[in-house]
């Protein structure tokens, strides 16, 4: 029995992360197609896309991406609790929140270019970055939209169409990149141009789905004006769900910083890039697991079942823990002809061979980090995971980088090896409130929770503890 069991709760995080894991992967190709397409316009439009790209990433949609994670706890739990209208007010709540976000985003979008160079960089670079930043700004708004439809559709376990959507997205960009990096006089504007355009599809697929698919009927019931009441307590919750996501992102982004200011800096950060490149890369792997455990702890603690949140989160660990020794094992074996992919000078080539075996170890403490931060999301622990944050990156994780670096002179290495240290801490802290958790009074917060958003109270629902 034990076993159907495991082997049911295996299928359904499989049936949930496995559409999630391609979505990501689609859509995060996405600037990096628009990347590659600036490649072939020449070396400056090549630094100053990926300088915008990398800028918008911190300023923007890591912002946008933390905001709309407080839809994992609403909507999840909501849902779970079988009140299926709320989940229709939380998203008009959360786009309402995001647009009106983007909009001082985008004024810092607008002068990009000024920013950067007041930060001391590249005159020449700064400027085609702030170029492409200025016509990335359509996309922000787009990209805030995506997110209230991801989650809300994610939180009812329909990632078919996520998936779907975004295959389509990916295809018609590649269109859209040809015809406007290389087929007209735009140049640089042109991929800034096809990143808004094909956002903006991806919304449109996924607003038509949501409104014409008969798997939404009860969830999306139309536009309402409740959606403004209770904006306050939707902030209260998005505000250090942006923060975790935040802290962490920026965390990485410092690591490039850094390596710029060792001893071979042009050396130094071409293998920082290609390691963070391909770590993002495996790293969607562990989002999708991760979101589909916010999925299914949200759904269980709203539906009132605390022993079957706490058995999906031990059998996604086990999950990831197996696909980090998988994939840690890949990455060392092709470690001598990884490099290759990216440059053809041999010493990256052998720098980066040295890093694989970091980034290995990195991908499998990370993957365990990041499905107990989706458990935190699920159960609305999002303070805790901005502390947890903070303390990993900033107090341990980016001085233990500086001092491996700089003081032990062991370079990028000792930068990576830094942050490993940062997600290990991550798991303990995360582990230790996880085992610690009365999952019963979860339940209760969870009940309080979907209630105190404006659920009408409905005393048939059971909210109790069920195997």
């Amino acid at each position: 029995m034990e076993k159907k069991v495991v082997m049911a709760e295996i299928r359904k995080q499989l049936g949930l992360g496995g559409p999630l894991i391609l979505a990501n992967v689609l859509m995060f190709l996405l600037q990096v197609i628009s990347v590659m397409f600036v490649g072939h316009l020449g070396e400056l439009a090549l630094s100053g896309a990926s300088m915008a790209a990398s800028f918008g990433s911190v300023t923007g949609s890591s912002l946008l991406m933390g905001m709309g994670s407080a839809m994992d706890t609403l909507c999840g739990q909501a849902f779970g609790a079988k009140q299926y209208h709320m989940l229709g007010i939380h998203m008009q709540r959360a786009t309402i929140v995001l647009t009106l976000v983007s909009i001082p985003i985008a004024f810092i979008w607008a002068f990009t270019g000024q920013i950067l160079i007041a930060f001391h960089q590249d005159k020449q670079i700064s400027t085609e970055a702030g170029l492409y930043a200025r016509w990335m700004i359509p996309s922000l708004f787009a990209y805030g939209l995506l997110q209230c439809h991801i989650r809300f559709l994610q939180s009812q376990n329909i990632v078919l169409p996520l998936m779907i959507c975004s295959g389509i997205t990916t295809v018609l960009h590649i269109l859209f990149c040809w015809a406007l990096v290389l087929k007209s006089t735009l140049g640089v504007r042109g991929a800034a141009i096809a990143l808004s355009m094909s956002y903006w599809v991806n919304v449109l697929l996924l607003a038509l789905y949501i409104k014409f698919s008969p798997a939404c009927k009860r969830t999306w019931t139309g536009f309402s004006r409740e959606a403004l009441k209770d904006i306050p307590k939707f902030l209260k919750l998005s505000i250090p769900s942006a923060a975790m996501i935040c802290l962490e992102f920026w965390s990485f982004e410092m690591l490039v910083l850094l390596s710029g200011l060792l001893k071979n800096p042009k050396l130094e950060t071409s293998v920082m890039s290609i390691s963070l490149n391909t770590s993002s890369i495996v790293f969607m792997i562990t989002i999708g697991l991760g979101a589909a455990i916010s999925t299914r702890v949200s759904n269980e603690l709203g539906a009132g079942n605390p022993q079957a949140a706490r058995f999906a989160i031990h059998v996604t660990v086990s999950i990831t823990i197996v696909e980090g020794l998988i994939m840690g094992s890949i990455l060392i074996l092709i470690r001598n002809i990884w490099g290759h992919a990216y440059s053809s000078e041999r010493e990256v080539v052998t720098h980066v061979a040295e890093m694989m075996p970091f980034l290995a170890l990195s991908h499998l403490v990370d993957g365990i980090q990041c499905v107990l931060s989706g458990t935190a999301r699920g159960c609305g622990w999002q303070k805790f995971g901005a502390f947890i944050n903070l303390g990993s990156y900033y107090i341990i994780g980016i001085p233990c980088s500086v001092i491996l670096a700089f003081v032990a002179h062991l370079g990028t290495k000792g930068l990576w090896i830094g942050i490993i240290c940062a997600l290990f801490l991550q798991d303990v802290l995360y582990v230790i409130i996880t085992v610690c958790t009365d999952w019963e009074a979860e339940v209760k917060k969870a009940r309080d929770r979907v209630y105190d958003s404006g659920a009408p109270h409905d005393s048939t629902i059971s909210l109790g503890t069920t195997a």
